[in-house]
């Protein structure tokens, strides 16, 4: 199992060689304690060995910062590409390499997971609307990585993986490219301990209309639970004319008998609050009027705050919240360097991180091990320009070798089936990626 770090076992047992000196020269006989330190120092290395297997060794630090700052893009003009792309599919267009950012989509994908104490607290409540409100706020946060981050990630290539297992928050995930044309990305996500199984597929759709752009992410995502019946419908607002609704995301929960449990508002980039319907209903009324300001009362509402969510982040908060309100989760402050990496998160950060020892565990078609996604990391945007250039090549000679042939692509840990849940064509994860049996995967790199 590949974990977010690798084990430093020689720091770890280094105090044995002296436990096995400091016996010998012991008062004890030297046979008795030589004995002795057999045992002691198989016992902590088959200990070692067996927590690294299980991805509970001692771990080095999970990076907070990226080896290099991004690149200036003052030297680049974005309208210049941009105007000639209007109406058309971002992910179809040749982009300079500096208006990327140093991972791949599927690692982006991976950033859904980054609040996964939200569906672990949602697994442990009793209560089924709160476990849907808490999914809710989960489902919320999946996007809250993506304000203010204005790279494009690397699209991958056909075949192409991504692994993390996060033995801190109790998952374990495996994503796949699996088709190229329409880009469709595959992932498969499960607790540690059994509780949840999150997957799904996107196909993620940009397009520019000279000042905005239209993001319509395609696809089906499952999140599995206990299922008793609750529906949450979810309205992530358009931004309007004037930037009213920007960033607004509301909702409700309804029961078995379609009845309105309680309504879900706030700001994806911010948080997220419940509250109960008829206050909700009662408090827009008042809003109409101009009788009511909310922004004041959020101030005298310390009963609604949750301590299970994320800390206060740094950004004054712009949501009205509605007296009685209950706070179901808050965004967490980025690094103070975030502006200069590329404005990633702290679980961003990590996860293109390649310790040693990493390359002899991972498949050969993880996002970790590819060329120009590491250059540009690195600060090398020359090497990773003509590595992506080299790479895109590849890709293409392959598909013209594969259609001389007549061969189809056969992807590797994922096939086109009925999802259970929907009933649709979805992307389902056929097993085994964990058992380390990567002898037929792609040459991709």
């Amino acid at each position: 199992m590949l974990i977010s770090g690798v084990p430093k076992i020689f720091g770890e047992i280094w105090w044995l060689f002296l436990l096995f000196f400091s016996y010998l020269y012991s008062s004890f006989s030297v046979i008795y304690n030589l004995h002795i330190c057999i045992v002691l120092c198989v016992g902590t290395l088959k200990r070692c060995v067996s927590m690294f297997m299980k991805g509970k060794p001692f771990f080095c630090p999970l990076r907070s910062s990226l080896p290099a700052p991004m690149f200036s893009r003052n030297d680049f003009s974005v309208w210049s590409i941009l105007k000639k792309c209007i109406g058309l599919e971002l992910s179809k267009i040749t982009m300079p390499i500096v208006f990327n950012e140093p991972l791949s989509f599927l690692q982006r994908i991976s950033e859904y997971m980054e609040h996964t104490y939200l569906i672990q607290k949602a697994c442990s409540q009793s209560d089924s609307i709160e476990r849907m409100q808490t999914v809710a706020a989960f489902a919320v946060s999946a996007v809250a990585s993506q304000w203010d981050r204005t790279g494009k990630p690397f699209n991958p290539l056909l075949g192409e993986t991504y692994e993390l297992t996060r033995e801190d928050q109790g998952f374990r995930l495996i994503s796949e490219q699996v088709s190229h044309h329409p880009p469709i990305s595959a992932f498969h996500t499960e607790s540690l301990a059994g509780d949840f199984v999150f997957h799904g597929s996107i196909y993620p759709k940009l397009k520019f209309w000279g000042k905005s752009v239209e993001a319509e992410p395609k696809g089906t995502i499952t999140l599995e639970l206990h299922n008793t019946g609750e529906k949450c419908v979810l309205n992530f607002k358009p931004c309007g004319m004037f930037g009213k609704e920007l960033h607004r995301v509301e909702g409700y929960i309804q029961d078995k008998s379609k009845k309105k449990c309680c309504v879900i508002y706030g700001k994806w980039t911010e948080c997220m609050w419940s509250v109960d319907p008829q206050v909700y209903e009662a408090h827009r009324k008042l809003e109409k009027r101009g009788t009511t300001d909310t922004r004041k009362q959020k101030q005298e509402e310390p009963e609604a705050v949750n301590e299970d969510a994320d800390e206060m982040p740094e950004v004054q908060e712009t949501v009205a919240v509605i007296p009685g309100s209950t706070l179901l989760w808050r965004i967490s402050s980025r690094p103070p360097h975030s502006a200069e990496m590329y404005n990633f998160t702290n679980f961003a950060m990590t996860l293109n991180e390649l310790e040693p020892g990493m390359e002899g565990v991972l498949a050969p078609t993880d996002c970790r091990l590819r060329p120009d996604i590491r250059a540009m990391e690195n600060g090398n945007i020359d090497e990773a320009s003509i590595e992506k250039e080299r790479l895109e090549e590849k890709q293409r000679a392959s598909r013209k070798e594969r259609a001389k042939d007549g061969e189809d692509w056969s992807t590797r840990w994922f096939q086109l089936d009925t999802n259970p849940y929907t009933g649709s064509q979805d992307w389902l994860y056929t097993g085994g990626y964990f058992d380390r049996k990567y002898t037929d995967c792609p040459d991709i790199y």
